[in-house]
């Protein structure tokens, strides 16, 4: 099986014979080595190394082959089985490290991720003098204003870019809920600085 092709992986993963076994550990064998590269690269970025790491590459791989036998007759042979495959574990690893940072990361962020915000509010760059008041501005929004869920769905989503379907399984909620929620932060924030001279009434009511 050194040469086996896209064909022959979608065949013998379909197989009830024997060796189907012996396709599906080796097809694990090469997911948990793309896991582990993949974790290897993201791994420093959020601070896990180690055995941590070794662990999450394992988890990742499982899951992506699961994933990946679930989902067999999705596979329309428009690129190679394994670069269809290693979409699955590159996934599996992104949402696993993104949430595991998130879990263990304290709800402070950043001057990088705080400047970046205005722009995420749609302010334009003949704006760019009163940023530095706006943004001391949308921080104590975020702290006065913002319940404490809104604060930590808002800072997960808008600020920290954890993927929806993390989130949602996080706080055991629903898409609708986490949207409404964002939806309600945004709202009260643009209203501030609408009602301090920041922002214009037609953003007031923006997503």
């Amino acid at each position: 099986m050194s040469t086996i092709d896209s064909a022959d992986w979608v065949a013998e993963l379909r197989s009830g014979a024997g060796h189907r076994d012996e396709t599906v550990t080796r097809l694990h064998g090469l997911l948990l080595r793309a896991a582990r590269a993949e974790a290897r690269r993201r791994g420093p970025r959020v601070g896990i190394a180690g055995p941590e790491l070794d662990d999450l590459a394992a988890e990742a791989a499982s899951d992506a082959l699961l994933a990946i036998l679930a989902k067999l007759e999705q596979f329309r042979g428009e690129s190679r089985f394994l670069t269809w495959a290693y979409k699955f574990v590159v996934l599996e690893v992104a949402h696993k490290t993104t949430r595991h940072a998130w879990r263990r990361s304290a709800p402070i962020w950043d001057e990088d991720e705080w400047r970046a915000l205005p722009d995420r509010f749609g302010f334009g760059p003949s704006e760019v003098v009163e940023r530095r008041e706006a943004l001391e501005e949308l921080r104590r929004g975020v702290q006065e204003d913002l319940t404490p869920h809104q604060h930590r769905v808002f800072e997960a989503i808008v600020l920290k870019g954890v993927p929806l379907d993390v989130l949602v399984s996080e706080l055991d909620s629903s898409r609708g809920a986490i949207y409404k929620t964002l939806f309600d932060a945004r709202r009260k924030l643009r209203a501030r600085l609408v009602a301090k001279g920041y922002m214009d009434d037609l953003g007031a009511n923006g997503s």
